[in-house]
């Protein structure tokens, strides 16, 4: 029995041709939107992945599933990022000296 050889395809050919891309326009697409890895993500955010998939996983932030797969999008990074902001509290306690 001979091993079967991958079919190889062109790197566009899975592309539809109709849709015009950020090099046929000069713009981003909404189907070339960059998604980010949980790790990716929690690098770029300076937060342990563990706690980015935890807050994902019940739905605390904004992300993206693709199936069972967390991805984050610029959008996403951008409202947590935003959802985080806090103002400076007023100081509590003896005023100091």
């Amino acid at each position: 029995m001979t091993p079967r050889r991958k079919e190889t395809r062109p790197a566009d050919s899975h592309r539809d041709k109709s849709t015009p891309t950020e090099s046929e326009n000069g713009s981003a697409t909404a189907t070339s939107a960059q998604l980010y890895t949980p790790k990716q993500a929690a690098e770029m955010l300076t937060v342990k992945e563990s706690w980015l998939r935890r807050k994902a996983g019940t739905r605390s932030i904004p992300c993206t599933f693709l199936g069972k797969h967390l991805r984050f999008s610029e959008r996403d990074l951008h409202a947590i990022i935003a959802h985080g902001a806090r103002t400076p509290a007023a100081r509590r306690g003896r005023p100091r000296r």
